[in-house]
């Protein structure tokens, strides 16, 4: 007798037949546990909770005595950049003073050792030999030396300051009418011309002097 052969899929068996003989599971893990409940604040409304204390979880941080020290250095270095650091301003404006001091004491030593030059052009131009190209240099020469702060002054009429000039001869003035008490000495003539360098003397005029000499207070003894 024959047998059929396609007998089709097996029926699979239940799952409480599923791994048995296989490993071992551990034990099921335990449940969860409930959190405690979180206090509430309980105090009247617009107050504050209660703080922790210091140095509890949750209170502010306590300073120990390391960090006490710490501080005081702190403070203390603090205090000795900022003296430093007034120091060292003042010791980069006294350079910077003594720098400019020192520049204008060298253009002064220059311009001083040109004044015979000066004198000499403005000789040779009060007779009339300073023409052509030669003149040409001697307005150079008078720019350049005038970018560096050499001022000539002296003007026949101004009034005599003795502080700024020179008086070689003095004149008194002739016998008229419209000569007054209160009228003051002038520079009749300009002998040699003064020079200026920003705020410094380089040299006074010289001057012939013409008109009342001033008035002379006579201190009496006691």
């Amino acid at each position: 007798m024959n047998r059929p052969t396609d007998r089709g899929p097996l029926p699979r068996p239940p799952l409480a037949l599923v791994g048995r003989g296989g490993p071992e599971r551990g034990p099921a893990p335990p449940p969860p546990q409930p959190s405690p409940p979180r206090e509430r604040h309980t105090g009247e409304p617009g107050t504050a909770p209660p703080r922790a204390p210091a140095g509890e979880p949750g209170g502010g941080p306590r300073k120990g005595p390391d960090t006490a020290r710490l501080e005081a250095e702190l403070r203390e270095r603090t205090a000795d950049l900022q003296r430093l650091k007034a120091e060292f301003d003042n010791y980069r404006r006294r350079v910077h003073r003594d720098r400019l001091a020192v520049g204008q004491i060298a253009v002064v030593n220059v311009l001083e050792r040109l004044l015979p030059v000066l004198d000499a052009i403005a000789e040779a131009g009060a007779q009339g030999e300073v023409t052509g190209g030669f003149r040409r240099v001697a307005d150079l020469l008078e720019r350049e030396l005038a970018a560096l702060g050499l001022v000539p002054f002296g003007t026949a009429g101004d009034p005599f300051d003795p502080t700024v000039h020179e008086a070689v001869s003095y004149t008194p003035p002739a016998p008229t009418d419209h000569i007054t008490t209160d009228e003051r000495p002038v520079c009749g003539q300009i002998l040699r011309q003064g020079f200026l360098v920003g705020d410094r003397l380089l040299r006074p005029a010289q001057v012939a002097v013409t008109g009342e000499p001033p008035p002379r207070h006579e201190t009496q003894l006691p």
